[in-house]
């Protein structure tokens, strides 16, 4: 598990192997990051990992988590075809790589635009 400090240092802050990743499992390594001392994590970024987001809330309750980016594009990306693949690709990069929110959201609508008759909610 790797951490970033309020001044930008990222720092190990674990290095774990468990035999699943049950929300049992997750309370065990976060008691034992707060009993080393971390007192807060303000957003935990992760790839779905099952039991997490439970384990999270229970022993950091004020914590936001957030699905890795990489991993929303991959699960989104397995319900296309592969010819529209690499195009529907990087036209979400250009909503989740935007500068600012605001250029996000407008890109987010042209991206619905484009591709709204072809996938639907």
């Amino acid at each position: 598990m790797l951490g970033i400090d309020k001044d930008g240092m990222k720092k190990v802050l674990t290095i774990t192997i468990g035999e699943n990743e049950s929300a049992k499992y997750w309370m065990t390594v976060l008691n034992e990051l707060k009993n080393r001392g971390v007192q807060d994590i303000l957003v935990l970024c992760a790839d779905g990992l099952t039991g997490l987001k439970d384990a999270i809330s229970a022993i950091y309750p004020k914590t936001e988590y957030q699905r890795c980016i990489v991993h929303q594009i991959r699960n989104s990306l397995k319900y296309v075809p592969y010819t529209d693949r690499k195009e529907l690709a990087n036209d979400l990069k250009t909503v989740y790589k935007a500068s600012t929110e605001k250029l996000g959201y407008t890109n987010l609508l042209e991206l619905e635009e484009k591709w709204k008759h072809k996938y639907q909610r």
